[in-house]
């Protein structure tokens, strides 16, 4: 196999290639809230990436426990194991040890825990709606939402004692090494202290997602990389539109580039090779009906990968090598 993917030959193969061995860590397949249906269930995504050559995919529950999900899709699958992880999320009352403890042990036993998605304080603090077709936080518009879910929120102290609740998750993630500790959808502050603490408390793998690290420095995120902390970047970062699409001339300096000046792409992919992609582990966060399904996230995301020049060696590593460290199968 090639180092890089020569300009003036590419293939429609390479990508679904590099989808072998390929880790999807952050697939989101339901069951969901019927207001917003998912693409695939479990079961569906499994086979899809089975059948795409992929080693495995770890699932998201915003609601739930993920590892209860992968548990029945594993009875289901044959020579196919899945993972789950699981969120900190308000409806589980946020920071909760005893639901930490429960999924530590449902079925197989999870292999993330996060701080939570949507509802950590910083993201219920900034998701907003539209009035007047200006765009105004949740909190500042929506009666009850501040009292009700910023009161129960989780908000990781920056200075000052550790909280007894936080304290008691961290010890029990330590005693599992072969479970990760994800930042979920706080602030980049609140990301950096949570590392500090978390280390502190002996555990050795940790993520820092991908919302989480969009708010963070390179030289942060730097030196985040050289204490061995994983950083994530997903596909939903971006999407498909921001990406060069169709090739009406055949010189490369004639390629419009237009739609990734004024979209995501360019600055996303610019900013792991600020950092450097050796600490850095993609996944999706697709499994929604607007979106296409995780396997073809990867596979697009790949795609996207090779072509802003990313090595195959360097593809790898974030797509499986890594993933597979932070899940306990290398």
């Amino acid at each position: 196999m090639a180092t890089y993917e020569p300009f003036y030959d590419r293939t429609m193969e390479l990508p679904e290639e590099l989808l072998v061995g390929a880790i999807d860590s952050h697939v989101h397949a339901g069951p969901v809230l019927r207001s917003n249906p998912g693409h695939f269930d479990p079961i569906q995504v499994a086979e899809m990436a089975q059948a795409a050559g992929m080693r495995t995919i770890l699932f998201y529950d915003v609601f739930g426990w993920a590892s209860g999900t992968a548990w029945m899709v594993n009875r289901f699958m044959k020579n196919f194991r899945t993972y789950g992880g699981y969120l900190m999320n308000s409806s589980h009352d946020g920071m909760n040890p005893r639901a930490v403890r429960t999924a530590l042990n449902l079925g197989d036993g999870c292999r993330m825990i996060s701080f939570g998605s949507h509802c950590t304080y910083h993201s219920a603090s900034t998701e907003s709606t539209l009035v007047d077709g200006k765009l105004v936080p949740f909190k500042d518009v929506i009666p009850g939402f501040a009292e009700k879910e910023l009161a129960r929120a989780v908000r990781i102290p920056l200075e000052g004692p550790v909280p007894d609740a936080l304290k008691e998750i961290l010890d029990m993630v330590a005693e599992h090494p072969e479970v990760y500790l994800n930042t979920g959808h706080v602030s980049g502050q609140e990301a950096l202290r949570i590392v500090e603490l978390a280390q502190g408390a002996g555990i050795r793998k940790i993520l820092v997602a991908h919302p989480a690290r969009a708010l963070l420095t390179v030289e942060e995120q730097k030196a985040l990389a050289a204490k061995g902390v994983y950083l994530e970047a997903c596909a939903v970062d971006f999407g498909a539109p921001w990406m060069p699409q169709t090739h009406y001339y055949v010189e490369r300096e004639l390629m419009d580039m237009g739609a990734v000046v004024h979209g995501r792409a360019m600055n996303w992919m610019q900013g792991i090779r600020d950092v450097g992609p050796e600490q850095f582990v993609l996944a999706t966060d697709y499994g929604v009906r607007v979106l296409p399904s995780p396997i073809e996230g990867m596979r697009m995301m790949i795609s996207m990968l090779l072509y802003f020049g990313f090595s195959i060696e360097e593809v790898q590593t974030m797509t499986a090598h890594n993933p597979a460290r932070l899940i306990g199968l290398d």
